[in-house]
């Protein structure tokens, strides 16, 4: 039977992300949040973290070229987000942005 106390709502996020199993609130929130710190402005401009899922990242880029760039960078970009934002991630999985043909996302 739940309280009937008030619960904290930071308590209550908590509560929902690991029953889904997911990262603490603290590591999604370091990661999405200081991403720019984490990889630098020129990787950010060209890099979006969209989900961490049990130790993967995913990430989408915006360029196939990028995707290249983002394998080489994986280890950089792992030790960054332990440093920067105490996320530890085991692999980055990277997709391509998709574009119509006169570049607008879909």
């Amino acid at each position: 039977m739940p309280s009937p106390e008030p619960v904290p709502i930071s308590s209550a996020l908590d509560g929902v992300v690991r029953s889904l199993r997911g990262p603490s609130r603290e590591a999604v929130g370091g990661l999405f949040g200081r991403w720019d710190e984490a990889v630098g402005e020129q990787v950010a401009q060209h890099v979006t973290p969209r989900k961490l899922d049990e130790g993967t990242l995913i990430v989408e880029v915006d360029d196939p070229a990028w995707a290249t760039q983002v394998k080489f960078l994986t280890p950089m970009i792992t030790e960054r987000l332990i440093a920067v934002a105490g996320v530890k991630i085991d692999r980055i999985e990277v997709r391509v942005e998709r574009r119509g043909a006169r570049g607008a996302k879909y």
